[in-house]
């Protein structure tokens, strides 16, 4: 009997030793598939971006930024399917262990119950327990007997009732494979049909590129002229932030009560670097924060102090924290930068075309600030930074994943 219960043991801690892995692979094929989701969003709102350009005037390095975009998120969106192929076809060998496992304990089961019933029905008459009772030495052989007799009975239906639980686990997991397997040839056929397109996509971005080099005349004054612009807004961001620095060392001599409410905004924008949301109601980074090769212009450099997000048309910024307008100025005709004080930090918006607030409004997370140009190439783009004193970071870090 101990040894029955030291193999019941050990089936019982493989079964939730399979149970087990088998819910963190399933955990993890879950966060993969909304991965899938959310990278496949991205591909189709990139595709409606490039959609609006118009075929006149996709040769442009906003068209190409846009395609390179494109092809990072199918890259990863192969290399999601391919995690999942994996784990799905861990996810059958498991299941096809455990049916095994399953098969194996259910034969034993069958055999203890067919020799336990067999021996139960060559003696199962009113006469044999009669004669099995009466026989006994004394009253506590008897009760011991009689308790024996009503274990037998009980030991049946239970080792019956466990087979019939077992089989019916046994066709669940059968059912589980299958639709695993199928699941498997489904994401099979979309990494196929993924890298295809991935395929075509890089022939397209190569094709632009050729058509963009015969315009390197063109690309360098552009350069030119963004770096002007750039240098111009990093100026007027440094000015803007000593300025409210300044202000604020200045109201600090007069009150604490200031200065404790900017370090506790601080605190608090701090403790939400990572889940701040996203400047823009839909989105993606066409450019991020660092420094860069250019696409198409050989040995040259292009330096972001934060990230560039291409949205729709008529898309307004939004705030991401509470905050102050500490700046609203002009760099271009067309190009309005706002920003907002958070304590210590600074939130920049530029590339808009209209503000919608002025300096000293307070603002909410999803305020909106203004609306977002549009060039005659059809390029609606947001470029946004995150200051911390006179020190930028990167944005992406700060923001929410989406």
């Amino acid at each position: 009997m101990v040894i029955k219960n030291k193999y019941r043991l050990l089936f019982l801690l493989l079964m939730i030793f399979g149970f087990v892995s088998e819910t963190i692979a399933q955990d993890t094929l879950s966060t993969l598939k909304n991965r899938r989701k959310q990278l496949e969003k991205e591909i189709e709102y990139t595709n409606k971006l490039i959609s609006k350009i118009g075929e006149s005037k996709s040769n442009t390095l906003y068209s190409l930024d846009l395609i390179n975009n494109k092809i990072s998120r199918r890259q990863e969106l192969s290399a999601t399917l391919k995690g999942e192929v994996y784990l799905l076809t861990d996810s059958i060998s498991s299941l096809n262990v455990n049916l095994k496992k399953l098969d194996s304990r259910l034969d034993y089961l069958k055999g203890e119950y067919a020799r336990i019933a067999y021996y139960a029905s060559k003696n199962d008459n009113a006469y044999s327990h009669l004669i099995f009772l009466f026989s006994s030495r004394d009253i506590n052989q008897a009760y011991q007997r009689m308790r024996y007799l009503s274990e037998i009975s009980s030991y049946i239906r239970n080792e019956a009732n466990r087979i019939k639980d077992l089989e019916s686990v046994k066709e669940q997991k059968k059912d589980d494979l299958e639709g695993r397997i199928q699941e498997k040839k489904k994401t099979l056929d979309m990494e196929i049909s993924q890298l295809s397109l991935l395929q075509l996509e890089q022939q397209k971005k190569n094709r632009m590129k050729r058509e963009l080099s015969t315009k390197e005349r063109t690309l360098r004054r552009q350069l030119n002229a963004k770096e002007k612009e750039s240098a111009l807004l990093n100026r007027k961001i440094e000015e803007a932030i000593a300025k409210a620095t300044e202000k604020a060392n200045r109201n600090t001599a007069g009150s604490k009560k200031i200065s404790a409410s900017d370090l506790k905004l601080s605190s608090l924008f701090s403790e939400d670097r990572g889940h701040l949301p996203w400047p823009v109601k839909n989105g993606i980074v066409s450019q991020t924060f660092g420094i860069h090769s250019h696409p198409i212009l050989k040995h040259v450099k292009i330096r972001n102090n934060g990230i560039n997000i291409a949205t729709d048309k008529g898309a307004d910024a939004l705030a991401v924290f509470n905050g102050t307008v500490v700046s609203v100025m002009t760099i271009t005709g067309s190009d309005i930068a706002i920003i907002v004080k958070h304590g210590d930090y600074f939130t920049v918006f530029s590339g808009l075309d209209r503000s919608l607030v002025s300096q000293g409004d307070v603002v909410q997370p999803g305020k909106a600030l203004g609306t977002i140009h549009t060039n005659l190439q059809g390029k609606t783009e947001l470029h946004f930074e995150v200051w911390k004193g006179r020190q930028y970071q990167d944005p992406a870090g700060w923001l929410v994943k989406k």
